[in-house]
């Protein structure tokens, strides 16, 4: 009896410049297979179903247990996590694509390099001086820290970037997962001080403003995170910091 097996329908590019195809490979079916083992097991057999040895599929993959984000791809057309996509719940061949709103470096790897930097620009952080001993930190209360728990299971994946229609090549849109982390970051006490150079960042271009509401991004969020909450709460917060910076000059 021959062997079940899984079509993976891959879409490729040999470089950022060159022009895309699709390739089919065939590996084993195995019910708890994801995405990624499977990419592996092409990687150590690049043939194709054309019986063709080719050159090994180029993806990015690290924890494989959705909390690094680095796996991100499109698989039957749903941008998800590869590591956990399982191979039942494929059905038939399975169409696997790199992320549309990321550079594509080779084959599935794209360059998110643009998250990080909207991250900086957004001074997504809590500065802390460690030239001393600060003592202990300030109590938060236990709703705040439930609530903040959410957000703070953001890995930086680009799901709701790749879902979000204001998010393109054209647009400098920050997207939601830099909002998030925005909203995050002002609800712990020491955060709140800086809360005022956040908000100047999602002032201006690209910032909480360029958002048309669409709210793709807690649909496809992998960790079911409440990002239209926090794409409201800083719209309210800098609706009062501008009010605020009016009647001050």
């Amino acid at each position: 009896m021959p062997e079940k097996t899984q079509v993976l329908r891959i879409k490729r590019q040999e470089s950022a410049k060159s022009e895309p195809y699709y390739e089919e490979f065939e590996v084993p079916y195995l019910p708890h297979h994801n995405v990624v083992s499977m990419l592996m097991e092409i990687r150590r057999n690049p043939v194709n179903r054309q019986g063709k040895r080719v050159a090994p599929v180029v993806f990015n993959a690290n924890c494989l247990e959705e909390v690094c984000g680095a796996c991100t791809m499109v698989i039957n057309g749903r941008v998800r996590q590869a590591c956990s996509q399982l191979a039942n719940g494929l059905g038939g061949p399975a169409t696997v694509e790199p992320m549309t709103k990321f550079p594509v470096v080779r084959d599935l790897w794209v360059d998110r390099a643009k998250m990080f930097d909207d991250l900086k620009k957004a001074r997504a952080w809590i500065p802390i001086d460690g030239t001393y001993d600060l003592g202990p930190g300030p109590r938060v209360a236990p709703d705040v820290q439930e609530f903040a728990y959410l957000f703070s299971r953001c890995m930086t994946c680009g799901c709701c970037l790749e879902a979000c229609p204001q998010f393109n090549s054209h647009s400098k849109f920050m997207g939601a997962s830099v909002i998030g982390q925005v909203y995050l970051m002002s609800q712990h006490p020491t955060g709140k001080m800086n809360l005022a150079e956040r908000l100047d960042a999602m002032m201006a271009e690209g910032g909480v403003a360029d958002c048309g509401n669409a709210q793709n991004c807690v649909e496809v969020c992998p960790k079911d995170i409440p990002l239209t909450t926090a794409i409201a709460a800083v719209g309210r917060q800098t609706t009062i910091k501008w009010l605020r910076d009016l009647f001050m000059k």
